[in-house]
């Protein structure tokens, strides 16, 4: 890339900052919304956790990639990422080691109840698919938002 090609360096706008600040709190509820009412109706973690995910896109857009992925930082979408894996390797390995198959959420009936079945797919669909949904769609944007670099520096 020459001098002459340099990229527009980003410029805000008074009009798409307000609009994110009224919207992005109705679309971080209505995310949240949509994963935790997921083994009960459409929707779900997936879709979620997508929604949660758009927030950090839109606060991008209106006040820039860069000063948002340091306000976000890489340890947090890790630890939404891991900690989804976790959770959701967790439920399914606390049935094996009830002497069940992954994910038999009615093996918790002793410790949960009835309702074990609903709680063990609340943990999965919240504390699991949210969690990793949500993580990898923030990376993901941020990564490709950085562009393909060598170690160098220079573009590949």
């Amino acid at each position: 890339m020459s001098g002459s090609d340099s990229i527009r360096p980003y410029t805000e706008s008074e009009i798409i900052m307000t609009a994110v600040r009224i919207v992005a709190p109705f679309v971080l509820t209505y995310g949240l919304f949509i994963t935790f009412h997921g083994a009960d109706s459409p929707g779900g973690g997936f879709q979620g956790g997508a929604l949660i995910g758009v927030v950090v896109f839109m606060l991008a857009f209106a006040f820039g990639i860069a000063p948002t992925r340091e306000w976000v930082g890489s340890g947090l979408m890790t630890a939404l990422a891991a900690g989804g894996v976790i959770v959701f390797v967790s439920v399914g390995l606390g049935t094996l080691a009830l002497g069940g198959k992954f994910l038999e959420y009615g093996l918790y009936e002793p410790f949960l109840g009835p309702d074990a079945t609903k709680w063990g797919m609340e943990a999965i669909e919240i504390g699991g698919v949210a969690a990793i949904v949500s993580g990898v769609i923030m990376a993901l944007f941020f990564l490709t938002a950085a562009g393909y670099a060598s170690q160098g520096g220079e573009d590949v």
